[in-house]
């Protein structure tokens, strides 16, 4: 196991992550509350301190990096990251409890938007941008940044495919151009192009600065942690619609976009987990639509309410225009279902991810037709390729652990006595990345609710959700850390 250098990226990213942290603390000095910059100042001396330290044990570090170190470090450096980030809200005592405060700053990190806050509109300006921002900074990943800006690779040509395949999203990842630097830098500016749109168009429907920049940065994460209390639901149809499409946008796979940009529209439309996508968004909004007709005023208006919250439980993003807990069972059900499914391989989605469905149920078919014609071997495609073995594998393998922790997940939760409805949407909406749930944890409740102990089940969750199980597991193996 490479420690320096495992040492020495976290320190990179520690270095990287007050900077980040700077505009919050000029919110707050904007505001006239100074308690709010000192707490910031506090905890970037922190965080630099401890770059510092990781930097220079760090600094002779051999060259050899694998797939064990790409693991180790991305599940370290989430982990690291959110427990230094969390502490403007420790200090400030905005967030009195360590655990709130590392589970506040785990869901904004992993782009999951599950709160502990019963009065979001309490925090200081200061605060809710850093809640809002973390979850842009973990959409993509911030190893991925930190590929696209600084050379850490050298002459090692898989240091940056190991971590980005460690933190992205997806069932497998692969180069868009052979470099794997470039591929990072292409992915960041798809996703700050988009995010720019959003912000604009937000801000022309007349949300102010603000307000825009954190429904932007939270949408484009996939994330939902909104600044007010209701969410989204004092907004104006325009400003919810928009959100509702750039929600589905988000959950599309990026290599979509880039091949849009290379005018290979073909391909696009070609792409099997794209039209499973589509197929499914438009399904759940028509079937929910007719399911709750009654409980609003207008078909517009309940398309829209439909539409919005299938966008945002499929894009895993969490904001909330209605209490969708109200609805009728069978809309309840569809919502549930998505929790699980998610959005596409390669977006800021959580989930399952489509593409994982599509794998499983073309699997189950080659598995029926060979019980019937034993003598034939058929191959696995997806979009006219062959899927190698391996991919199956590894895709039994995650299900298996992904199952695993969602059942232990459940009997851990299930301690503090809540009902079942709420302990088993915690569940999905935490290990899936969602934010809210149904009963006590629905889209107008939070999970403050819960002991210390059920919440860093969920913090061990969202992290295992959004790094897609394998970072986090390794890091309780005893084999990882086995010398060699």
């Amino acid at each position: 196991m490479n420690f320096r250098m495992i040492l020495r990226i976290i320190g990179y990213i520690l270095f990287l992550e007050p900077v980040l942290m700077l505009p919050g603390a000029a919110i707050a000095w904007y505001d006239g509350e100074p308690a709010v910059v000192h707490a910031y100042l506090i905890s970037m001396g922190i965080i630099l301190a401890v770059g510092a330290v990781f930097t220079l044990i760090g600094r002779n570090a051999r060259s050899g990096f694998y797939a064990r170190e790409g693991l180790v470090t991305t599940g370290l450096s989430w982990l690291i990251m959110s427990a230094l980030g969390c502490l403007p809200f420790y200090i400030t005592r905005q967030i009195p409890s360590y655990v709130d405060c590392m589970f506040e700053m785990v869901s904004g990190f992993t782009t999951t938007g599950s709160s502990i806050l019963s009065n979001v509109e309490g925090l200081s300006r200061g605060l809710l941008y850093w809640r809002s921002f973390s979850h842009w900074v973990g959409g993509m990943g911030v190893l991925v940044f930190l590929m696209a800006i600084v050379p850490l690779s050298g002459k090692n040509g898989g240091f940056t495919l190991h971590i980005l395949r460690a933190e992205s999203p997806g069932p497998s990842v692969g180069k868009m151009v052979p470099r794997m630097k470039k591929t990072a830098l292409i992915l960041y500016l798809i996703y700050t192009g988009l995010t720019v749109l959003d912000f604009l168009l937000l801000w022309i429907g007349g949300m102010s600065p603000f307000d825009a920049f954190c429904h932007a940065v939270g949408t484009a994460g996939t994330g939902g942690f909104g600044v007010k209390n209701d969410s989204l639901a004092g907004y104006s149809p325009y400003l919810q619609n928009v959100t509702t499409v750039f929600m589905f946008l988000f959950g599309v796979n990026f290599s979509c976009y880039y091949l849009l940009l290379l005018k290979r529209v073909k391909d696009v439309f070609h792409d099997e987990e794209l039209r499973t996508y589509l197929l499914i968004i438009f399904a759940s909004i028509t079937v929910i639509s007719f399911n709750i007709r009654g409980l609003y005023g207008s078909l517009g208006e309940t398309v829209r309410h439909a539409a919005f919250q299938v966008g945002t439980v499929m894009s895993t993003t969490g904001f909330a225009t209605t209490d969708f807990d109200l609805w009728p069972s069978l809309s309840k059900g569809i919502l549930l279902i998505l929790m699980l499914g998610g959005a596409c391989a390669g977006s800021t989605g959580g989930g399952l991810k489509i593409a994982r469905f599509l794998l499983m149920l073309k699997a189950l078919r080659r598995n029926i037709h060979e019980n019937l014609h034993p003598a034939e071997v058929r191959k696995v495609t997806v979009n006219g390729a062959r899927m190698d073995e391996k991919v199956l594998t590894n895709l039994y393998g995650y299900l298996i652990a992904y199952v695993g922790i969602m059942i232990i997940s459940f009997l851990i939760i299930s301690m503090d006595g809540f009902s079942i409805e709420t302990n088993i949407s915690a569940v999905f909406a935490t290990f899936n990345n969602i934010g809210p749930g149904f009963d006590a944890v629905g889209p107008t409740m939070n999970y403050s609710l819960f002991s210390p102990l059920s919440k860093c089940a969920m913090i061990f969750n969202m992290l295992a959700g959004r790094l897609e199980i394998m970072p986090m597991l390794v890091l309780f193996s005893r084999t990882t850390w086995r010398r060699k």
